[in-house]
């Protein structure tokens, strides 16, 4: 059986790797693409692989630009960092699907309900891909400043901190707004390129963290700045989610 990855992410085509080696050691790992244009270039000089291993956001684009390019026969199994409301999609059209980071259990019931089909199923690719490049990440959010309004961008904000039912974003100036989401919310809203949810109480811009340490039972201790009202840990279930997230 051979395989080919479509995952821009470094770390996570390595542990997609890993893990097929584990599940299906018969199975051959043909290649692992990071874009689109390498994408189109490889199925178009290389007999269709057996099975595609395809994340959604890769680094020059929306993976579905590959269908608008070339008429793929190959069955595709979809990574996603996106949250479950996004996923809903992908059960509408019948998809199979692995949401990161990805659980082997998941894993091995995606490959056996690939085996156990007779035929690639027909993928609405085209309302899939509309509902996605729908799924803007917010670039500002509105505030309230005094007895006025104004707005602060999402780069400008250092992480976000949620305390007795209310968020408030902590600018890199300094500042800090109340804003009306709640964290779980914005883990849909924001780009989790730039976001990590660290806690229950803290989401974090990349950008923030200025030194990391080691920490009582396997966990992380983050020096940010502004410097947060509390530690900062990370727990030892998110570390390798973490460690990920940080190498991109």
């Amino acid at each position: 059986m051979k395989i080919l990855l479509i995952e821009d992410e470094l770390p996570a085509a390595r542990q997609l790797s890993k893990m097929l080696n584990s599940a299906r050691p018969n199975f051959q790992i043909l290649d692992a693409l990071d874009s689109v244009e390498s994408a189109v270039r490889w199925l178009r000089n290389f007999p269709a692989p057996d099975l595609i291993f395809m994340d959604i956001q890769i680094a020059d684009g929306l993976s579905f630009d590959i269908f608008r390019q070339i008429e793929l026969k190959s069955p595709v199994i979809f990574t996603t960092a996106f949250d479950h409301y996004a996923v809903q999609a992908f059960k509408v059209n019948a998809i199979d699907y692995l949401l990161k980071p990805i659980d082997p259990e998941d894993l091995l019931r995606a490959l056996e309900r690939f085996e156990n089909q007779r035929s690639a199923p027909a993928f609405d690719y085209e309302s899939i891909a509309r509902y996605f490049q729908n799924e803007r990440y917010k670039d500002r959010f509105l505030v309230k400043n005094g007895q006025h309004f104004s707005f602060v961008q999402t780069t400008d904000i250092a992480y976000l901190r949620s305390s007795d039912g209310l968020t408030q974003a902590y600018c890199q100036n300094g500042k800090k707004y109340f804003i009306d989401h709640t964290l779980e919310e914005l883990e849909r809203l924001l780009d989790p390129r730039a976001f990590f949810r660290v806690s229950r109480n803290m989401t974090l811009q990349v950008n923030a963290i200025q030194k990391i340490h080691p920490y009582l039972n396997g966990r992380l201790k983050l020096d940010i700045e502004p410097v947060a009202p509390e530690d900062v840990v990370v727990s030892r279930e998110r570390v390798g989610e973490f460690k990920a997230w940080l190498g991109g």
